[in-house]
């Protein structure tokens, strides 16, 4: 009688390097266009690898959306400590842009590129993470939205909510517009404010 031992694989790949390339490639083509072989071939591994670590598509690409909120933290980070009120927000606009155009691949937002793409039928914890994602940088507008003085209190949540909605315009704007149409539409949105 033979005795087997299963033995776990040793993974010889970096899953923070290989979920990088994945939300690069999200990024780049969208959720549904990204086929499971894009992705063997994007992050140099194989289906079997990427359901054993990730479990699904939807998995890898929720890790994705983590990868992703982790390099824009770059930018969200200094809105957190931001004392300059709209002016920090406004800051946050144009290092959003520069953001969204990096290396001029004009690529956009991933979670605005994502909400366009899928519909109110798409996996409800995809659409989960992508509002929460809203959510909290809305958060970040109202704090910032709260340090202005003669600003009207009862209006912070609808200034907050428009300032999410034009950033939401931003995103998918700086797939197709100029950088210096880009500046107007910002400069435009905080003339209101």
């Amino acid at each position: 009688m033979y005795l087997f031992i299963k033995m776990a694989r040793s993974k010889n790949y970096s899953e923070e390097e290989v979920i990088e390339k994945a939300m690069s490639l999200f990024w780049r083509n969208g959720y549904e266009t990204t086929s499971m072989q894009m992705l063997e071939k994007e992050m140099g591994i194989n289906k079997f690898s990427i359901y054993s670590s990730f479990g699904s598509k939807n998995g890898l690409f929720l890790e994705s959306i983590k990868c992703y909120k982790k390099k824009l933290s770059v930018i969200t980070t200094v809105l957190q400590s931001s004392n300059n009120g709209i002016q920090g927000i406004k800051e946050y606009f144009y290092a959003f842009l520069e953001f969204s155009k990096e290396n001029e691949s004009c690529k956009g937002c991933l979670v605005t590129n994502t909400s366009n793409e899928l519909g109110k039928d798409a996996d409800p914890e995809i659409l989960m993470q992508l509002q929460h994602f809203i959510v909290e940088i809305k958060e970040l507008f109202v704090n910032n939205l709260g340090q202005e003085a003669g600003l009207d209190r009862s209006k912070i949540e609808e200034y907050a909510d428009y300032l999410i909605i034009s950033l939401y315009g931003l995103g998918s704007a700086s797939r197709v517009f100029r950088k210096d149409q880009l500046s107007v539409f910002i400069e435009n949105i905080f003339k209101i404010l």
